[in-house]
């Protein structure tokens, strides 16, 4: 039975733990950590099975596999615990990851691993494929709800107003590395697209707001020396976190079934 901790009890955390107590794969919670123990005790009741609430030094210790589900400024203190100690760590956080390669050498030091989930962006299956030849460009367009970014930092420190907008607003244009400096915790999946592709260097990413959504969607057009093909998905958002697809979750509860099942789908 693997065991698994879940850093971070929010919109996330709260829909992986809920899938793993009804799994038949042999896997179980063993217990999750939180920055507001009140609000995860809280929500630990709609669970049938509850676990305890520990510190992520504990939580490592108790987990085969974590779960990596909390804000984006706990990613590196998350990433070094479990990978130092040679296990799993599950993770959404690309753009985190992308700046911080560090983590792939604290897991190859201490035989851990890393596993991105993206769920949230289709196709990257064909984007690693055509990177085994040569991609030529890879450009993403990210269109999304007005209520999904009006707290993301980009558009705060810069002062950008989104109220009454009546048409789109393109409100970035760079590449997928700037994109995840600008958007810390709103471009995980073109930062995800961008390690998986040609590099988020070379990876050009478009971020509109779109007063007529109520998706947040993605479209990207790659092209290279095997294949030419555009990608199209609307995700739909979590009532508590309107820049959270309800598919994000989903994509760590796959992610972990593809650790313990014998047949796994796709590269």
């Amino acid at each position: 039975m693997t065991k698994v901790g879940i850093a971070g009890f929010g919109t996330i955390g709260r829909v992986v733990a809920r899938h793993i107590e009804a799994s038949e794969l042999p896997l179980t919670l063993a217990a999750v950590s939180a920055g507001d123990r009140g609000r995860a005790a809280a929500a630990m009741a709609a669970l049938e099975r509850p676990v305890p609430i520990v510190d992520t030094a504990e939580l490592v210790a108790l987990s085969d596999v974590i779960v990596d589900s909390a804000p984006t400024a706990a990613f590196r203190d998350i990433a070094t615990a479990t990978l130092s100690a040679g296990k799993t760590l599950v993770t959404v956080s690309g753009a985190a990851l992308m700046q911080w390669p560090e983590a792939t050498d604290i897991a190859r030091a201490h035989g851990g691993r890393i596993v991105l989930a993206t769920g949230a962006l289709l196709g990257l299956d064909a984007v690693r494929a055509a990177a085994v030849g040569t991609i030529h460009s890879v450009t993403m367009v990210t269109r999304k709800p007005v209520k999904s970014l009006v707290k993301a930092e980009h558009v705060v420190r810069n002062n950008i107003d989104l109220t009454g907008l009546t048409e789109p607003l393109k409100i970035f244009e760079g590449s997928a590395l700037e994109g995840a400096i600008a958007f810390p915790a709103n471009v995980n999946v073109a930062a995800a697209l961008g390690m998986a592709g040609i590099g988020p260097a070379r990876t050009q990413l478009e971020i509109w707001a779109d007063p007529a959504l109520e998706r947040n969607t993605h479209r990207i057009i790659v092209d290279s020396d095997s294949a030419r093909f555009e990608l199209s998905i609307e995700n739909i958002p979590t009532v508590e976190n309107p820049g959270t697809g309800r598919i994000t979750a989903q994509s760590i509860v796959a992610a972990l079934n593809d650790l313990v099942s014998p047949i796994r789908i796709g590269t």
